[in-house]
């Protein structure tokens, strides 16, 4: 397993309640990459949120203002084997069909760069919210000449149609994937760009917003 003793007792998801809304904070940054471990927290936290009856709406986020998740360890994957490999891919996309199944209003904060599976993460989510002049948002590991592994094709297809998913994997227009949040990613890709305020006041806003579409939800449906 790759995990080590100081990563599996170091907190790398942040979580935390206000006013009905779960705030998950993805917390190793600068680049705020996920590890097996940040995972089975992440999961952890969605579990929480869940069944916390309290908890209406989930808001993801990432620590400091530069990333919101650049996607998977690189250092982590060049030191396993590929069967860790295969199992860490499989458990991260078993969370975010966790995320995305969620009975409750899932919101993705995006506080800075949403690039390759940072952007993954995000599309799992209901809605994304990006600070104005966050950063980039892309899926840029076609550049690499690999393909999305964690839903990002899917996904992307679904959130923006298909012409615009085709086009946005081709290297030309890669060079600018990674767009910037006030509108070059395809349309759909986030729904709304705010300005930029210190992140406690983003929260303020953000649980605004989720308090505002927590009785109209419609993706949603309430338990009886």
């Amino acid at each position: 397993m790759a995990t080590t003793t100081a990563e599996a007792t170091k907190t790398l998801v942040n979580y935390r309640t206000d006013g009905g809304v779960a705030i998950i904070e993805m917390n190793d940054p600068p680049a705020n990459t996920y590890t097996y471990e940040m995972n089975r927290q992440l999961d952890e936290a969605i579990l929480k949120a869940r069944f916390d009856n309290d908890v209406h709406v989930l808001v993801l986020t990432g620590n400091g203002d530069k990333f919101f998740s650049a996607g998977a360890n690189i250092k982590m994957l060049a030191s396993v084997d590929p069967v860790f490999k295969y199992y860490f891919c499989l458990h991260a996309n078993e969370t975010l069909l966790r995320l995305e199944h969620t009975p409750k209003l899932v919101i993705a904060a995006l506080n800075g760069h949403t690039v390759g599976g940072g952007l993954e993460i995000a599309m799992a989510a209901d809605i994304r919210i990006a600070r104005r002049d966050a950063g980039k948002i892309g899926l840029p590991e076609v550049n690499l000449g690999v393909l999305p592994g964690t839903g990002g094709t899917q996904r992307l297809l679904r959130l923006v149609g298909k012409a615009a998913a085709i086009e946005s994997r081709y290297p030309r227009r890669q060079r600018g994937a990674a767009a910037s949040a006030l509108g070059s990613p395809p349309t759909g890709t986030v729904c709304r760009v705010i300005p930029h305020r210190h992140k406690a006041v983003e929260h303020r806003v953000l649980s605004a917003d989720a308090a505002n579409a927590m009785s109209c939800h419609p993706l949603r449906c309430p338990v009886p």
